[in-house]
């Protein structure tokens, strides 16, 4: 067996053997339908617990990467780069419950102490610059910051230049139609988010709803399609809960460059996936640079911090800068401090993670 699994600082073995097996089924060493070798056999060969190599088989599971078959065994299910027209046929899709996951947080979850002492100390270091306009696109503390941590959290690399800041994802959606312009139609996920369909009526704009199965929209509503542009929320759409697959995601990649189209990926409340890694998202997956991604800090610390923020494709960069750099920014320039030192410090991330265990916790009691 090629694989193997090292001591190393912050890489336990579950998650090394995770990225080996991923990355084999996305270069197609591992293809569609082939059988894994058993945790079993996989525990003995590395040297590992049979429990670590099931975790990592736990996680590839979440992702649609691979199947798990009552009493046959684990099978790859995702064809990595080829792209399906249809779902695989052995697939199951399994609808998730409505319920999103951060509906079960509450006000007591919220990081005070933490972030009343990064408040003082960015009015302690920061003096008169917090009453200073920023950028339009936000201060570069603040997209610096976002920066680094998608890197760190989502394995999304790119440059702080590429991050526009806004208040929150619906002023982002309006700001998103005036970049395309009001000709273009967009495909919206059905059921989806009340307020996405709201926006676009509200901008003046075409859309079309696309019927929704278990594990995204469905291949046929994308052929027939007459959408330039595709809103997707691949992680727990509201309100069905339904996750996109491993494989639905390389399906919409395919789709947008095949149609020389744009995907606005929503990776709305990804941060409180219950598993070790949250799946990869579109953005990192995609090698042709045609996906917008946007998110905001109102599930992961409040609905009443007004944050979000998108990241553009390089290519769209000076269109962007065309059309749309005459606007201010619409956080005020303390927020942005803050925000920037509080992700900074790493009590962004501890608190996520808290989060997280909390809800995991509850799973398992359920």
């Amino acid at each position: 067996m090629k694989y193997t699994i090292t001591k190393q600082r912050g890489k336990p073995a579950y998650l090394q053997l995770y990225n080996q097996l991923r990355n084999d089924i996305i270069s197609g060493v591992l293809p569609h339908g082939s059988k894994l070798p058993s945790k079993r056999l996989i525990s003995e060969e590395l040297g590992i617990s049979v429990i670590t190599a099931e975790h990592a088989y736990a996680m590839l599971c979440d992702e649609g990467y691979i199947l798990a078959k009552e009493r046959s065994g684990y099978f790859v299910c995702s064809d990595g780069p080829v792209f399906f027209s249809t779902a695989p046929a052995f697939v199951q899709h399994h609808v998730p419950p409505k319920r999103k996951i951060s509906d079960i947080a509450d006000a007591a979850d919220f990081p005070f102490s933490a972030y009343a002492k990064t408040i003082r100390r960015v009015l302690s270091d920061y003096g008169e610059k917090i009453i200073i306009k920023t950028p339009g696109k936000g201060c570069a503390e603040l997209r610096n910051a976002i920066r680094d941590y998608l890197a760190r959290a989502r394995g999304i690399t790119v440059q702080s230049e590429q991050i526009v800041i806004g208040s929150g994802a619906e002023y982002l959606y309006s700001l998103i139609t005036q970049l395309f312009g009001r000709d273009k139609i967009y495909g919206i996920e059905s059921p989806s988010y009340e307020k996405i369909e709201q926006i676009y009526r509200a901008n003046g704009v075409k859309y079309e709803k696309l019927e929704l199965t278990g594990d995204g929209i469905t291949s046929a509503a994308l052929k027939n399609s007459n959408a330039d542009i595709l809103h997707v929320t691949p992680f727990h759409s509201f309100p069905s809960g339904i996750s996109a697959s491993a494989s639905k995601r390389a399906e919409y990649v395919d789709w947008a460059y095949t149609r020389g189209g744009y995907i606005i990926e929503d990776d709305y409340e990804s941060e409180f996936s219950v598993f070790a890694k949250p799946a990869d998202t579109i953005y990192s997956i995609s090698p042709e640079g045609r996906i917008i991604y946007v998110n905001t800090f109102s599930k992961s610390l409040s609905a009443a911090m007004r944050i979000g923020y998108m990241v553009l494709p390089e290519c769209l960069l000076e269109i962007y800068e065309q059309k749309l750099g005459f606007y201010s920014c619409t956080v005020p320039s303390f927020d942005q401090y803050i925000l920037a030192d509080f992700i900074n410090s790493g009590e962004l991330e501890r608190h996520i993670n808290r989060t997280r265990r909390k809800f995991r916790k509850q799973k398992e009691k359920a």
